[in-house]
């Protein structure tokens, strides 16, 4: 004991002791610790063979557990250490929870798309429904259209809904963004029936032109173009044929450009008026008639 006294009572043997060396020779030995199972850095025959003139090398630090120029003690340095890794194992411990989370919230995501229904919703997917295509049928009633789209599907997605009326019993007005809306009057079975729509396409089964009064309904014709209707044939072959000179004349352009072999016409006269037509025929018929005075 006399020798420790002396040794600890030099300045330069506590000066070449480690860091925090002294502290933990400081620190009061639990009760139930015995004397034999506490450790020292070095034996006194150890500190014997060392000269006192040669520094003892001081331990480095483990990197992250302290910092600055100071002493860090022993136990400063466990619970660093003991705070740094529950600190980590607890940060790596909410990761994998949130990691976990994640993969759980995807595969019922995936779940549900493949059985087509929305994410996060447990129910199954509501149907959509579909406005009808309307097809309007411009035709008497002698023929009913509705028989043959009964039951049909337009992309095998919507349904077809035919309106058939005659042109006569239409009326129409067509505007530039909002398109053709189309009104109508019919008699079904003594019924009088009256409906208002937009109609989606358009066939036509009626002549559009005739010169019995009453029955030009070219306008009806201009109006559904002008609201962009689609149409099995164009709208505008229907108001050319409206005028069957008109389509003649197109026809004779197909006679001289591919001859007569190849595209055949019967021969026709047109006259702009009847006056001119029966003037003509008295000059075809009486070619050498004259008139003399009594």
């Amino acid at each position: 004991m006399n020798y420790l006294r002396r040794r600890l009572s030099d300045s330069s043997f506590v000066a070449n002791l480690p860091n925090g060396y002294m502290m933990d020779l400081q620190r009061p030995t639990p009760p139930d610790s015995s004397p034999s199972s506490t450790s020292s850095p070095a034996s006194p025959a150890t500190e014997r063979r060392q000269p006192p003139g040669l520094p003892t090398p001081a331990p480095s630090p483990a990197p992250g557990l302290g910092s600055g120029s100071g002493p860090v003690s022993g136990s400063g340095s466990a619970s660093g250490a003991g705070s740094f890794l529950s600190s980590f194992s607890s940060v790596v411990k909410s990761a994998q929870m949130a990691q976990n989370v994640a993969a759980a919230a995807h595969a019922k995501a995936a779940a549900s798309a493949a059985e087509g229904a929305p994410p996060g919703s447990g129910q199954p997917p509501k149907p959509v429904i579909r406005k009808p295509k309307i097809l309007l049928v411009v035709d008497d009633q002698n023929t009913d259209w509705s028989k043959y789209f009964r039951g049909k599907k337009l992309n095998g997605e919507y349904e077809i809904r035919v309106e058939q009326a005659e042109f006569s019993e239409m009326n129409l007005a067509s505007y530039v963004t909002s398109g053709c809306m189309v009104d109508m009057q019919v008699n079904k079975g003594g019924t009088r029936v009256v409906r208002s729509f937009k109609p989606d396409f358009v066939l036509i089964r009626q002549h559009a032109y005739s010169m019995v009064p009453g029955e030009d309904f070219r306008n009806l014709v201009i109006g559904l173009h002008f609201g962009g209707v689609p149409s099995s044939n164009s709208l505008f072959s229907i108001y050319n044929f409206c005028s069957k000179p008109w389509v003649f004349s197109q026809m004779i352009k197909l006679y001289h450009a591919l001859g007569p072999e190849k595209f055949p016409l019967n021969e026709q006269t047109f006259y702009p008026n009847h006056a001119q037509m029966v003037r003509a025929s008295d000059i075809t018929l009486h070619p050498h008639n004259t008139h003399t005075s009594p």
